[in-house]
């Protein structure tokens, strides 16, 4: 395109890059944290911490992510006298918000093991830590990868939502490029999606490979997941 010229935003790309990734990472490992938090708590018998857990669920699940990052970023300083890195608040809101998601998944898997492999961890007399990490844990993992590769997917596609808040990630570099240089918007966004898209085959693949090895473990034939899992992953609100 004449007149586009790259070279004076490669910098800040890369830099705008690498927030984006490591705004992904840290957002998964809070999410997948907070999943099996309040997953587990979902599924406990006493009714105190099971309708903690629920109430927190249903309140991130229900609310808009957009709504939670300004709180964060906004009014939690002015109620909590505290002032958060803008990333650093994001990553909290797309920990919690696909956190939440993910309780639902950690939930759902658990649930899903035969009856009758919990009995037999009751007749060898395995702890309940023991039958979780032995028994319980391991037949769980294949159902919960896929769906929270999806979650992970989502994530990466909500991640743009920094640039509400003045973080400077990929996309708001992208949109500073187009507003420096006119005539390359096609360009500009056509390279933004292109990039999104394959951060997205990324995760695709590393779900692939660790629903494979949750497989092997059980002795299972591993399966191979389409490069359509990424235009077809289910919406953040759609996942139970």
């Amino acid at each position: 395109m004449k007149g586009f010229d790259l070279g004076p935003w490669l910098e800040l790309l890369v830099a705008g890059l690498w927030v984006t990734v490591y705004a992904t990472i840290l957002g998964t490992f809070l999410a997948v944290v907070v999943a099996f938090t309040l997953g587990l708590l979902s599924l406990e018998h006493h009714v105190v911490p099971r309708t903690i857990a629920r109430v927190i669920v249903e309140f991130f699940r229900g609310t808009s992510l957009i709504v939670q990052l300004f709180w964060i970023v906004y009014a939690a300083p002015l109620l909590l006298g505290y002032k958060l890195n803008n990333v650093v608040a994001a990553i909290i809101a797309l920990g919690l918000n696909f956190g939440a998601y993910g309780a639902e998944v950690v939930r759902g898997a658990i649930k899903a093991v035969p009856k009758p492999q919990r009995e037999a961890c009751t007749a060898l007399n395995l702890t309940a830590l023991h039958s979780f990490r032995r028994v319980i844990l391991p037949q769980a993992l294949p159902l919960m990868i896929p769906p929270a590769g999806n979650l992970m997917v989502q994530l990466i596609k909500s991640t743009p939502l920094m640039f509400l808040v003045g973080t400077v990630d990929f996309f708001t570099v992208g949109d500073m490029i187009r507003r420096g240089q006119p005539g390359s918007v096609g360009l500009v966004y056509l390279g933004v999606l292109v990039v999104f898209f394959l951060l997205s085959m990324i995760v695709v693949g590393i779900t692939q490979l660790l629903e494979n090895w949750a497989k092997r473990r059980l002795g299972q034939k591993p399966v191979r997941i389409s490069t359509a899992t990424v235009a077809g992953a289910a919406p953040a609100g759609e996942v139970v």
